[in-house]
């Protein structure tokens, strides 16, 4: 189910690929699901029984570092630059922080209970995001900009999440798939009453890729 989510946009990076340029597209989201994935990973290395999280999270690194370098690849300069100090900062600084903090710090339950909270916190700010869809959604009342497909998979992929964590008794990894099952859930509803409504005409280009945007951040457990 995970693994849906990381490929759900290379149609995009096709288009990249094919027009030499990242045109208006953002790093940022990649940039964040890919410190995501690296927390996640790290938590399932870390804490027994785990390795389900690890082994699909770890697929997520190298799927999101290849959609990185395509930005350092065909991103014009000052962008490639703010892609490189942004990562920089966040993928490598901030993640080798949390490791050598909790490993010298930490031990046992303490150290992955550390790592899993800065993962949840994370994701739940992530799953805040489609927010700024669902306020698109209602204004319009159109779902324009609410793919149904993604809509049903955030809650499908949600659900799973956490009756896995249920399963294993992992509140931590509970927490935000539950909040992630339950705004998936919200845009379903918000899709079956707005289906039949008219595209607006005032929705810019600009809006729909930042929808997408919003979308893709939130994709990642």
């Amino acid at each position: 189910m995970e693994f849906s989510f990381f490929v759900w946009y290379r149609p995009t990076f096709w288009r990249i690929i094919k027009q030499k340029s990242t045109e208006d597209f953002s790093s940022f989201p990649y940039i964040c699901t890919l410190l995501n994935s690296s927390l996640w990973t790290y938590y399932g290395t870390i804490k027994d029984g785990e390795y389900l999280v690890a082994t699909v999270n770890g697929f997520g690194i190298v799927v999101e570092t290849i959609y990185i370098l395509l930005f350092l690849i065909y991103a014009p300069k000052k962008i490639r630059v703010k892609t490189a100090i942004v990562g920089g900062i966040l993928d490598v600084g901030v993640f080798a922080a949390a490791v050598v903090a909790t490993q010298l710090a930490l031990q046992g339950e303490a150290r992955s209970g550390a790592v899993g909270i800065m993962g949840a916190a994370l994701n739940i700010l992530m799953y805040a995001s489609p927010l700024a869809v669902m306020k698109t959604v209602v204004t319009t009342k159109s779902v324009e900009y609410l793919p149904f497909l993604l809509s049903f998979f955030f809650f499908l992929n949600g659900g799973v999440w956490l009756l896995y964590a249920v399963l294993v008794r992992d509140c931590i990894l509970g927490v935000p798939n539950g909040t992630g099952f339950l705004l998936g859930g919200v845009q379903l509803v918000l899709y079956g009453i707005y289906r039949n409504g008219k595209p607006s005409k005032h929705v810019s280009h600009k809006l729909e890729e930042e929808c997408q945007h919003h979308h893709l951040i939130s994709s990642v457990s």
